[in-house]
């Protein structure tokens, strides 16, 4: 499998501590297959009523933060792909909170959230495995930060790893 390895410069402070979560082989794919098989084995033992839960006023359910990982997923690879073509438009920042209160996540069927994620991480594992290393380090910026198309794609492990360690400390 093609080794993809961790930025080691020009990380935006707000990015480090999802980057700082990804392991440090250069096994990005295989990382970002095996936390959606453990994300997916883990969801399908929950309950509706822990789906639904929220550990406090205006945060978040399980359903919603699944469905959340699924629009960042499309939207960092949004980037990478304008970055990786060579784009230098500075690419507009997203609102998660109207993305969340639109997307009516708890109305969903837990089955269609999880596809919906799957579908998009198995296409992205196929992008970010026929990326170049010169496609890689490409730099460009999303919301007034500069960013590498290797920092947005080992961003998509680490986000998704943050959110599974926010589920296990705060709702379970």
């Amino acid at each position: 499998m093609k080794i993809i390895s961790k930025p080691t410069s020009g990380i935006p402070d707000f990015y480090q501590h999802y980057i700082d979560v990804v392991p440090d082989d250069g096994q990005l794919l295989r990382h970002l297959s095996n936390i959606l098989t453990e994300t997916e084995a883990f969801i399908n033992c929950l309950t509706e009523e822990k789906l639904l839960y929220c550990y406090a006023p205006g945060k978040w359910s399980i359903k919603d933060l699944m469905l959340h990982l699924a629009d960042c997923e499309r939207v960092i690879i949004y980037r990478a792909t304008r970055i990786a073509r060579g784009d230098k438009t500075n690419l507009p920042g997203f609102d998660e909170e109207s993305f969340a209160a639109a997307a009516a996540a708890d109305k969903r069927p837990i089955a269609v959230i999880m596809e919906e994620l799957r579908v998009f991480r198995q296409a992205s594992i196929v992008f970010i495995g026929n990326l170049s290393e010169e496609e890689l380090d490409k730099t460009g910026a999303a919301n007034g930060y500069p960013l590498s198309v290797r920092l947005l794609v080992n961003h998509l492990y680490g986000h998704h790893k943050h959110h599974l360690n926010i589920i296990e400390e705060k709702y379970l």
